[in-house]
């Protein structure tokens, strides 16, 4: 289920050209599945994704995804945290432009 659960995340089909899908019927026959499943964590899971049915399907559908500007934002607070009260903005300044 776990699985099923991934390849139906990463074949969203995130790229220039794809169309955004206006039905999910996919994830909920997943979801039909996983909560006749019988494993207790994978129920729990679902009735996780089923509080925010609406958050999910909406990630689910455009054509399009933001993980690349994440990852780096990630990076950049990586990099701030390590400098914290170490020095001053100039020496994070030329960090950030160096592992760029």
């Amino acid at each position: 289920m776990a699985r099923r659960f991934c390849e139906l995340v990463r074949s969203r089909g995130v790229s220039q050209r794809a169309r955004p899908r206006r039905s999910c019927r996919r994830f909920n026959a997943w979801l039909g599945e996983a909560r006749a499943c019988g494993v207790r964590a994978v129920e729990t899971f679902v009735e996780g994704l089923e509080q925010d049915g609406d958050a999910v399907r909406a990630a689910l559908t455009p054509p399009w995804s933001n993980t690349q500007a994440e990852g780096q934002i990630t990076k950049l607070k990586l990099l701030k945290r390590q400098m914290y009260g170490r020095a001053n903005f100039d020496l994070l300044r030329r960090r950030v432009l160096l592992t760029v």
